[in-house]
């Protein structure tokens, strides 16, 4: 039975715990206030689930979901997912992160900075163009015929088969969208960014948070990544 650590308790962490428990892998939860806080997640997920140091979740993990606050990725003890399957939730909201050069700049794009910080890992970015709550509405079995496709970046060619094939468990199927330099396309205010999925993509900003869900195809995913335009990162204040 395959393991996946989770590092980050948070909402997109949790759902995706949620998920794979439903689907009957190991779970290692980790955050950076400690086990205890955890223990009424764990006690919800049930035998499954477990909570853990952050070194724990990554040294028993097949693979890891990782979903932090962007800077504190850069404070994860060097080499720690060395050699692990990453997917990774990270976006740049310079409200939380404060403003970083590299990123406001266009030398790199998110991905590309944070697979820099987890030298070695095997990195794939996943996960972070959907809102927390669509998760469990979108996840479908395998064998439904709405299932919602979710774009994944990365360098690496057989990290993105594995992560795949992690996330067609948890309930979604996969779009290739490139490497870490296009991962722009799925960021935040990029027309692959969370709207995609929404019933109704006018919903106010104010109101996302009780928004209905709308499964999304291949092609209607593929088109959104096609038409999208680069988000001059230097101006967003979120």
């Amino acid at each position: 039975m395959p393991t996946l650590g989770i590092i980050g308790s948070g909402n997109i962490g949790s759902a995706i715990a949620r998920l794979a428990v439903a689907a009957d892998m190991d779970v290692v939860i980790a955050n950076s206030r400690g086990v205890e806080s955890l223990q009424e997640l764990i006690a919800e997920l049930g035998p499954l689930a477990s909570a853990g140091t952050v070194e724990e979740a990554a040294n028993s993990a097949d693979a890891v979901v990782l979903s932090i606050p962007l800077t504190a990725v850069e404070n994860l003890p060097a080499g720690l997912l060395r050699g692990k399957i990453v997917l990774d939730t990270s976006n740049y909201y310079p409200f939380r992160d404060g403003r970083i050069a590299e990123l406001d700049t266009g030398t790199r794009t998110t991905s590309e900075l944070v697979a820099r910080w987890l030298d070695g890992a095997l990195y794939v970015k996943a996960f972070g163009n959907i809102l927390a709550h669509h998760i469990p509405l979108l996840s479908r079995p395998g064998d439904a015929p709405d299932r919602t496709v979710l774009p994944i970046a990365s360098n690496d060619v057989q990290a993105k088969g594995q992560a795949e094939a992690i996330i067609r468990r948890l309930g979604f199927d996969t779009l290739d969208a490139g490497t870490l330099a296009e991962s722009w396309r799925f960021e935040p205010e990029s027309a692959g960014y969370t709207r995609i999925y929404l019933a109704d993509p006018s919903t106010p900003d104010e109101q996302l948070l009780a928004s209905v869900a709308s499964p999304k195809s291949a092609s209607q995913v593929k088109a959104a990544l096609d038409s999208a335009t680069r988000v001059n990162v230097a101006e967003r204040a979120f």
